[in-house]
Protein backbone atom coordinates (compact mmCIF):
# COMPACT_ATOMS: atom_id res chain seq x y z
CA UNK A 1 0.00 0.00 0.00
CA UNK A 2 1.19 3.24 -0.48
CA UNK A 3 1.15 5.31 2.76
CA UNK A 4 1.37 8.85 1.38
CA UNK A 5 -1.76 10.72 0.53
CA UNK A 6 -1.35 11.56 -2.72
CA UNK A 7 -5.16 12.43 -4.08
CA UNK A 8 -7.30 15.11 -2.42
CA UNK A 9 -10.97 15.14 -3.63
CA UNK A 10 -12.93 18.48 -2.51
CA UNK A 11 -16.94 17.92 -2.55
CA UNK A 12 -20.02 17.64 -0.57
CA UNK A 13 -19.28 16.67 3.44
CA UNK A 14 -21.04 13.06 2.73
CA UNK A 15 -18.53 12.33 0.12
CA UNK A 16 -16.11 10.02 1.76
CA UNK A 17 -19.49 8.25 3.75
CA UNK A 18 -18.67 5.31 1.09
CA UNK A 19 -18.20 1.84 1.13
CA UNK A 20 -14.58 0.50 0.97
CA UNK A 21 -13.08 3.63 2.84
CA UNK A 22 -10.62 1.74 5.29
CA UNK A 23 -9.07 3.90 8.27
CA UNK A 24 -10.91 7.08 8.42
CA UNK A 25 -8.68 9.91 10.51
CA UNK A 26 -9.43 13.48 10.73
CA UNK A 27 -6.98 16.07 10.36
CA UNK A 28 -7.60 19.26 12.30
CA UNK A 29 -4.94 21.71 10.24
CA UNK A 30 -4.23 25.10 10.85
CA UNK A 31 -2.32 26.89 7.58
CA UNK A 32 -1.27 30.78 7.29
CA UNK A 33 -4.21 31.44 5.45
CA UNK A 34 -6.28 30.05 8.33
CA UNK A 35 -8.27 27.01 8.76
CA UNK A 36 -9.77 25.08 5.93
CA UNK A 37 -13.16 24.69 5.60
CA UNK A 38 -13.61 21.12 7.76
CA UNK A 39 -11.13 18.90 9.23
CA UNK A 40 -9.71 16.72 6.41
CA UNK A 41 -10.66 13.27 6.59
CA UNK A 42 -7.98 10.56 5.02
CA UNK A 43 -8.67 6.97 4.83
CA UNK A 44 -7.26 3.85 2.58
CA UNK A 45 -9.00 3.61 -0.65
CA UNK A 46 -8.42 0.69 -2.90
CA UNK A 47 -5.07 0.43 -1.21
CA UNK A 48 -4.44 4.18 -1.70
CA UNK A 49 -4.79 6.41 1.04
CA UNK A 50 -7.32 9.60 0.00
CA UNK A 51 -7.97 12.83 1.47
CA UNK A 52 -11.64 14.18 1.50
CA UNK A 53 -12.62 17.88 2.18
CA UNK A 54 -15.97 18.95 2.70
CA UNK A 55 -15.70 22.31 0.63
CA UNK A 56 -18.70 24.07 2.28
CA UNK A 57 -18.11 22.46 5.82
CA UNK A 58 -19.96 19.93 7.58
CA UNK A 59 -23.63 20.55 7.01
CA UNK A 60 -22.93 23.08 4.48
CA UNK A 61 -22.49 26.47 6.04
CA UNK A 62 -20.18 28.11 4.18
CA UNK A 63 -21.03 30.34 1.01
CA UNK A 64 -19.23 29.84 -2.16
CA UNK A 65 -17.56 33.40 -1.50
CA UNK A 66 -16.73 32.43 1.79
CA UNK A 67 -15.25 29.56 1.61
CA UNK A 68 -11.46 29.61 2.92
CA UNK A 69 -9.93 28.49 -0.88
CA UNK A 70 -6.72 29.38 -0.04
CA UNK A 71 -6.52 27.42 3.08
CA UNK A 72 -8.34 24.32 1.56
CA UNK A 73 -5.54 24.25 -0.98
CA UNK A 74 -2.65 24.88 1.39
CA UNK A 75 -3.85 22.13 3.67
CA UNK A 76 -3.91 19.38 0.95
CA UNK A 77 -0.34 20.08 0.08
CA UNK A 78 0.68 20.14 3.41
CA UNK A 79 -0.49 16.83 3.71
CA UNK A 80 1.66 15.62 0.60
CA UNK A 81 -1.42 15.90 -1.94
CA UNK A 82 -0.26 15.70 -5.50
CA UNK A 83 -3.71 15.58 -7.35
CA UNK A 84 -6.76 16.92 -6.51
CA UNK A 85 -10.30 15.89 -8.08
CA UNK A 86 -12.93 18.73 -7.26
CA UNK A 87 -16.66 17.18 -7.18
CA UNK A 88 -19.13 20.03 -7.56
CA UNK A 89 -22.35 20.82 -8.96
CA UNK A 90 -23.36 22.99 -11.92
CA UNK A 91 -25.79 23.98 -14.38
CA UNK A 92 -26.06 23.92 -17.60
CA UNK A 93 -25.93 26.30 -20.34
CA UNK A 94 -26.12 24.02 -23.13
CA UNK A 95 -29.24 21.97 -24.17
CA UNK A 96 -27.02 18.40 -24.96
CA UNK A 97 -25.48 18.66 -21.39
CA UNK A 98 -28.67 17.53 -19.61
CA UNK A 99 -29.37 17.51 -15.77
CA UNK A 100 -27.63 13.80 -14.50
CA UNK A 101 -25.16 14.40 -16.91
CA UNK A 102 -21.41 15.12 -15.36
CA UNK A 103 -18.42 17.14 -17.54
CA UNK A 104 -15.29 16.87 -17.46
CA UNK A 105 -14.67 20.83 -18.51
CA UNK A 106 -11.27 21.70 -20.07
CA UNK A 107 -11.88 25.46 -19.82
CA UNK A 108 -12.78 27.87 -17.27
CA UNK A 109 -14.37 31.64 -17.00
CA UNK A 110 -13.65 34.15 -13.70
CA UNK A 111 -16.10 35.48 -13.53
CA UNK A 112 -16.27 36.00 -9.38
CA UNK A 113 -15.63 39.67 -8.27
CA UNK A 114 -14.15 39.85 -4.76
CA UNK A 115 -12.39 36.61 -3.70
CA UNK A 116 -8.34 36.34 -3.48
CA UNK A 117 -7.17 34.57 -6.09
CA UNK A 118 -3.71 33.85 -4.98
CA UNK A 119 -1.11 32.73 -2.21
CA UNK A 120 1.32 35.69 -3.95
CA UNK A 121 1.53 39.01 -2.82
CA UNK A 122 3.43 40.83 0.13
CA UNK A 123 7.30 41.27 -1.55
CA UNK A 124 6.78 37.81 -4.13
CA UNK A 125 5.44 38.00 -7.20
CA UNK A 126 4.20 34.78 -9.43
CA UNK A 127 2.67 35.30 -12.64
CA UNK A 128 1.40 31.78 -13.04
CA UNK A 129 0.30 29.97 -16.04
CA UNK A 130 -3.19 29.05 -17.25
CA UNK A 131 -3.73 28.82 -20.37
CA UNK A 132 -5.34 25.40 -19.18
CA UNK A 133 -6.48 25.36 -16.13
CA UNK A 134 -7.50 21.71 -15.64
CA UNK A 135 -4.54 19.01 -15.73
CA UNK A 136 -4.98 17.46 -19.12
CA UNK A 137 -3.94 14.07 -17.79
CA UNK A 138 -6.05 13.73 -14.18
CA UNK A 139 -9.22 15.00 -16.52
CA UNK A 140 -8.51 12.20 -18.66
CA UNK A 141 -8.36 9.68 -16.36
CA UNK A 142 -11.47 11.08 -14.42
CA UNK A 143 -13.03 11.11 -17.32
CA UNK A 144 -12.47 6.94 -18.15
CA UNK A 145 -13.68 6.71 -14.27
CA UNK A 146 -16.58 8.15 -14.58
CA UNK A 147 -17.79 6.52 -17.87
CA UNK A 148 -16.57 3.51 -16.55
CA UNK A 149 -19.12 3.97 -13.56
CA UNK A 150 -21.79 4.18 -15.68
CA UNK A 151 -22.49 7.71 -16.33
CA UNK A 152 -23.15 9.70 -19.19
CA UNK A 153 -20.40 11.84 -19.62
CA UNK A 154 -19.28 14.87 -21.72
CA UNK A 155 -15.62 15.53 -22.11
CA UNK A 156 -14.66 19.70 -22.39
CA UNK A 157 -16.61 22.99 -22.47
CA UNK A 158 -15.86 26.15 -20.29
CA UNK A 159 -16.77 26.42 -16.96
CA UNK A 160 -18.10 29.70 -15.61
CA UNK A 161 -17.70 30.67 -11.92
CA UNK A 162 -20.06 33.42 -10.55
CA UNK A 163 -19.68 35.16 -7.39
CA UNK A 164 -23.40 33.62 -6.02
CA UNK A 165 -24.73 32.85 -3.77
CA UNK A 166 -27.81 33.73 -5.30
CA UNK A 167 -28.43 32.27 -8.79
CA UNK A 168 -28.83 33.72 -12.11
CA UNK A 169 -30.87 36.50 -13.43
CA UNK A 170 -32.39 35.37 -17.14
CA UNK A 171 -30.44 38.03 -18.45
CA UNK A 172 -27.61 36.85 -17.26
CA UNK A 173 -27.88 32.92 -18.44
CA UNK A 174 -28.82 34.29 -21.91
CA UNK A 175 -25.52 36.38 -22.01
CA UNK A 176 -23.40 33.45 -20.46
CA UNK A 177 -24.82 31.09 -23.30
CA UNK A 178 -24.33 33.96 -25.94
CA UNK A 179 -20.64 34.03 -24.71
CA UNK A 180 -20.34 30.67 -25.33
CA UNK A 181 -20.08 29.17 -22.23
CA UNK A 182 -21.25 25.54 -21.10
CA UNK A 183 -21.95 25.11 -17.70
CA UNK A 184 -21.86 27.90 -14.76
CA UNK A 185 -20.92 27.20 -11.07
CA UNK A 186 -19.83 28.97 -7.68
CA UNK A 187 -16.76 27.12 -6.58
CA UNK A 188 -14.72 26.54 -9.35
CA UNK A 189 -12.40 29.55 -9.51
CA UNK A 190 -10.37 30.77 -7.36
CA UNK A 191 -9.77 26.88 -6.67
CA UNK A 192 -8.01 25.69 -9.41
CA UNK A 193 -6.03 28.79 -10.41
CA UNK A 194 -4.54 27.98 -6.27
CA UNK A 195 -4.43 24.51 -6.89
CA UNK A 196 -1.77 25.19 -10.41
CA UNK A 197 0.00 27.92 -7.84
CA UNK A 198 0.24 25.16 -5.32
CA UNK A 199 1.84 22.77 -8.20
CA UNK A 200 -1.25 20.08 -7.97
CA UNK A 201 -2.84 18.26 -10.61
CA UNK A 202 -6.96 19.56 -10.73
CA UNK A 203 -9.68 18.63 -12.20
CA UNK A 204 -13.32 18.78 -12.27
CA UNK A 205 -16.19 16.31 -11.93
CA UNK A 206 -19.03 18.71 -12.70
CA UNK A 207 -22.66 17.08 -11.49
CA UNK A 208 -25.34 18.80 -13.78
CA UNK A 209 -28.15 19.80 -11.64
CA UNK A 210 -30.52 21.99 -13.93
CA UNK A 211 -30.41 24.26 -16.68
CA UNK A 212 -30.23 27.12 -14.65
CA UNK A 213 -32.64 29.56 -15.61
CA UNK A 214 -32.60 29.96 -19.54
CA UNK A 215 -34.35 26.54 -20.65
CA UNK A 216 -38.04 27.71 -21.65
CA UNK A 217 -39.17 24.56 -21.06
CA UNK A 218 -37.87 23.19 -18.03
CA UNK A 219 -38.47 25.47 -14.72
CA UNK A 220 -35.58 27.25 -13.35
CA UNK A 221 -32.81 26.36 -10.85
CA UNK A 222 -34.06 25.60 -7.22
CA UNK A 223 -31.64 24.60 -4.15
CA UNK A 224 -34.06 21.28 -3.87
CA UNK A 225 -33.83 21.02 -7.57
CA UNK A 226 -29.83 21.17 -7.00
CA UNK A 227 -30.46 18.67 -3.95
CA UNK A 228 -32.13 15.87 -5.37
CA UNK A 229 -29.79 15.12 -8.37
CA UNK A 230 -26.56 15.18 -6.69
CA UNK A 231 -28.59 12.67 -3.63
CA UNK A 232 -28.98 10.71 -7.07
CA UNK A 233 -25.55 10.89 -8.12
CA UNK A 234 -23.58 10.60 -4.80
CA UNK A 235 -23.25 6.97 -5.33
CA UNK A 236 -22.09 7.65 -8.94
CA UNK A 237 -19.12 9.76 -8.01
CA UNK A 238 -18.24 7.39 -4.92
CA UNK A 239 -17.94 4.31 -7.66
CA UNK A 240 -16.04 7.02 -10.29
CA UNK A 241 -13.74 8.08 -7.53
CA UNK A 242 -12.72 4.09 -6.37
CA UNK A 243 -12.12 3.48 -10.43
CA UNK A 244 -9.75 6.47 -10.20
CA UNK A 245 -7.96 5.56 -7.32
CA UNK A 246 -7.75 2.10 -8.01
CA UNK A 247 -6.66 2.68 -11.77
CA UNK A 248 -3.92 5.17 -10.60
CA UNK A 249 -0.78 3.52 -8.50
CA UNK A 250 1.18 7.06 -8.17
CA UNK A 251 0.69 10.30 -9.21
CA UNK A 252 2.75 10.99 -12.57
CA UNK A 253 5.08 13.84 -13.13
CA UNK A 254 3.11 16.53 -15.29
CA UNK A 255 3.86 20.12 -15.84
CA UNK A 256 1.12 21.26 -13.81
CA UNK A 257 3.58 19.78 -11.15
CA UNK A 258 6.28 22.70 -12.16
CA UNK A 259 4.39 25.08 -12.89
CA UNK A 260 6.27 27.77 -10.52
CA UNK A 261 9.13 27.14 -12.24
CA UNK A 262 8.14 29.85 -14.75
CA UNK A 263 6.55 32.04 -12.67
CA UNK A 264 8.47 33.44 -9.83
CA UNK A 265 9.79 36.47 -10.56
CA UNK A 266 10.49 38.74 -7.83
CA UNK A 267 14.70 38.73 -6.59
CA UNK A 268 15.29 36.73 -3.91
CA UNK A 269 17.16 39.57 -2.14
CA UNK A 270 14.57 41.74 -1.90
CA UNK A 271 11.76 38.80 -0.50
CA UNK A 272 10.91 39.63 2.98
CA UNK A 273 11.71 37.06 5.39
CA UNK A 274 8.27 36.92 6.56
CA UNK A 275 6.81 36.04 3.36
CA UNK A 276 9.27 33.45 2.45
CA UNK A 277 8.71 31.55 5.41
CA UNK A 278 4.86 31.53 4.97
CA UNK A 279 5.18 30.33 1.82
CA UNK A 280 8.23 27.80 2.02
CA UNK A 281 5.36 25.05 1.47
CA UNK A 282 5.00 26.14 -1.71
CA UNK A 283 8.67 27.73 -2.74
CA UNK A 284 10.87 26.21 -0.67
CA UNK A 285 12.21 24.60 -3.53
CA UNK A 286 13.02 27.32 -5.90
CA UNK A 287 14.10 29.63 -3.21
CA UNK A 288 16.63 27.52 -1.16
Amino acid sequence: MNDSVSLGIIGGSGLYDMPGLKDAQEHNIDTPFGKPSAPIVTGVLEDQRVAFLARHGIGHHITPAEVPYRANIYALKSLGVERVISVSACGSLREDYAPGDIVIPDQLFDFTKGRTRTFFGEGLVAHIGVADPFCKTVSAELAAAVSAAGATIHRGGTFITIEGPRFSTKAESHTYRSWGMSIIGMTASPEAFLAREAELCYAVMAHVTDYDVWHVNEAPVTVEMVIQTLNKNTELAQEAIRIFVGATEAAKDCECRHALASALITNPKVIPAETRQKLDLLIGKYYR
